[in-house]
Parts: C-alpha cells; structure tokens; sequence
C-alpha cells in the first residue's frame, strides 16, 4: 500500500481543521502557509472530502473550512478511504499460495486496524507542540 501526497495532504488538511476546531473557518490558504504546501493543490483535495461530508464550508469574507463532526469521530482511515481509495495492499491475492495471502490479508488488516483506530483528535494532540521537542543532552 501507498499513500500519496493526496492522502497525506488530505490528513494535513484535516488535522489543521482539527486543531482549529471551535475557532471557526479555517482558510486553505492559512492551512497551505503554515505547512508550505500549495494552496491549489490544497483546493483540489478539499472538494472530495467536502462530498463525502467530512468537512463543510463557510462562504464568506472569513469563511473557510471546518470539521462535520468533531475530531473524535474522524479516523484516518474515513480520510485515506476517501482521497486513495480502498485499503488495499495487494492485487490479486487469490492467486497467492495460502501462506501468501494469509500474510497479505493480516498485514492489510493491521493498516486499517491502525488507521481506523487513528482520530483525528490523537494526531492533533499528537503534532501540537512538536516542533521545538528536541533531545536535551547533558555531559
């Protein structure tokens, strides 16, 4: 399995609204700044996860984006589905021999287990404050 940059710009997107939940809109391009990404790729990515109801929209002057749900409710897994597709990590399985495929399907079966377990309320608690987190040495 991979995930592109879709998938891992999708869940920047989504984490930023995360951690801005209750503050109101947050902007595409607040969002594209503060992670050096471009905002246009930003604005493709937003409409899937718009459609599957992930995020809403706020027009306006200080309009922007926000969360549908609240952070606890959204897993990674709801975000990756929607920008890559199905979890899967191997075409064609049933052609493997039964060893094989049984390592396949438990090996695809930890990625969804870890992303569906994922909210995205643990990655913005996750990522707040790692910045300057780094290894204090004392001689």
């Amino acid at each position: 399995m991979r995930i592109s940059t879709k998938g891992r710009y999708g869940l920047t997107i989504m984490i930023e609204l995360a951690k801005n939940q209750g503050e109101g809109p947050t902007s595409l391009k607040s969002i594209a700044q503060a992670n050096e990404l471009s905002e246009h790729y930003l604005e493709q990515l937003i409409a899937p996860l718009r459609n599957a109801g992930l995020v809403k929209s706020i027009r306006g002057a200080y309009g922007g984006y926000i969360l549908a749900e609240v952070p606890s409710k959204i897993t990674a897994g709801d975000v990756i589905r929607v920008l890559e597709g199905p979890i899967t990590l191997v075409e064609g399985i049933e052609d493997e021999g039964p060893a094989q495929r049984e390592l396949w399907i438990r090996i695809r079966d930890a990625i969804k287990s870890v992303l569906d377990n994922t909210t995205l309320e643990d990655l913005a608690n996750n990522s707040e404050g790692t910045e300057n987190d780094g290894y204090m040495f004392y001689i």
